[in-house]
């Protein structure tokens, strides 16, 4: 259960290629991500994918909110902190925290990241703020 390190930071945009660019004047590099239904790019910092691009498009947005299992109101809030879709931690034993979890009443959610061997679980903190935890296998 316990957490090992911030794993990455999610942004939602409409403006993805603007976004990329910017990042990538800071030093990240664009790099591999999962077939996801939706674009996106996933932005590395010395082998890391510290900055996750979510592309919010205001005309098509099923893909998003079909993965998601819900609308975030992906096209509204697209400005400030508005824009951070959720913060992620890496940490270890999964089912720990599944358990302590269910004991606090915290409601979760739980997915495998597609093309990755990856376990997550989600979970909104009182601000209403999604926060993932990465379980890498």
């Amino acid at each position: 259960m316990p957490l090992t390190n911030i794993d990455h930071y999610a942004i939602r945009t409409s403006k993805l290629e603007e976004t990329k660019t910017f990042y990538e004047a800071l030093g990240l590099v664009d790099g591999k991500r999962p077939n996801f239904p939706f674009k996106g790019h996933w932005l590395y910092l010395d082998g890391v994918a510290l900055v996750h691009l979510i592309f919010a498009d205001p005309k098509k947005p099923a893909g998003l909110e079909e993965y998601l299992g819900h609308s975030k109101g992906m096209a509204k809030n697209l400005s400030g902190s508005g824009s951070v879709d959720h913060l992620a931690f890496r940490a270890t034993d999964a089912s720990k925290l599944k358990k302590e979890l269910e004991d606090r009443k915290i409601a979760f959610t739980e997915r495998e990241v597609p093309d990755m061997k990856l376990f997550q679980i989600f979970a909104k903190d009182p601000n209403n703020i999604e926060i993932e935890i990465n379980y890498y296998q």
